[in-house]
């Protein structure tokens, strides 16, 4: 067997696992992936998948990265279309509440036992949103306006935290536009979180109105803000 065949082999086997993972997930939640039962699902072993994914947490990895990729990667494609943070924001919950099982893996309770890897493969892949956010949200803003930005006062230890914030991201913006910023990140992922876990059911079919609302008076809250 040629060396190309099998590494499409083990490609195509790698995907199939991914996916009877992210159905197992949505069926019994984060928590009750196991590596046994994804095996089951395939007909295969438990010794079997250990050569594609040697572990549980290597699992639970990959899932995970790809679930932020995904994320960001429908978040860019809405922007591409039609600039702007609402848009963005809209994006970041239609995929949120289209993939709530995914959603919540990467934001929800953490998994006991599970610890991500130091090669920062998680991290990197959730940090891919920020840029985008913060383009969107302040990208019509010169760094001046930004360091005024109208927040609560910040006490000399907390305004050196925000100073000393690595680049990309965040650590782009003054102190100011991370504390306005990190506020603004808190409202829109506090919203989708409430609704792909269920506790805004009780609005129906109107939470999308809800939530469009909710961004536009966001969005006008921080133009209010940051000085002309």
């Amino acid at each position: 067997m040629s060396s190309p065949l099998r590494q499409r082999r083990r490609t195509a086997a790698t995907r199939e696992i991914l996916d009877a993972a992210r159905e197992q997930i949505g069926v019994s939640g984060p928590a009750g992936l196991s590596l046994r039962s994804v095996a089951r699902s395939l007909e295969m072993t438990v010794q079997a998948l250990y050569h594609y994914f040697p572990s549980r947490d290597e699992l639970i990895t990959t899932l995970i990265t790809e679930a932020y990729l995904d994320l960001a990667e429908a978040v860019e494609r809405a922007v591409a279309t039609s600039p702007g943070f609402v848009p963005a924001a809209t994006a970041f919950r239609e995929w949120a509440i289209g993939n709530a099982p995914m959603f919540q893996l990467i934001y929800g309770t953490p998994l006991p036992r599970y610890e991500a890897p130091d090669d920062g493969r998680t991290t990197a892949a959730s940090r891919r949103l920020a840029p985008v956010f913060i383009r969107e949200l302040f990208g019509a803003y010169a760094p001046a306006q930004l360091a005024r930005a109208d927040v609560p006062p910040l006490s000399p230890e907390l305004r050196n935290r925000l100073d000393e914030l690595p680049a990309p991201g965040i650590g782009t913006l003054p102190a100011p536009a991370v504390a306005l910023f990190v506020s603004v990140w808190g409202h829109v992922h506090g919203l989708v979180m409430l609704e792909a876990f269920g506790h805004t059911a009780f609005i129906g079919p109107l939470q999308a109105e809800l939530f469009q609302g909710a961004m536009r008076s966001l969005l006008a809250d921080v133009e209010r803000r940051i000085p002309d």
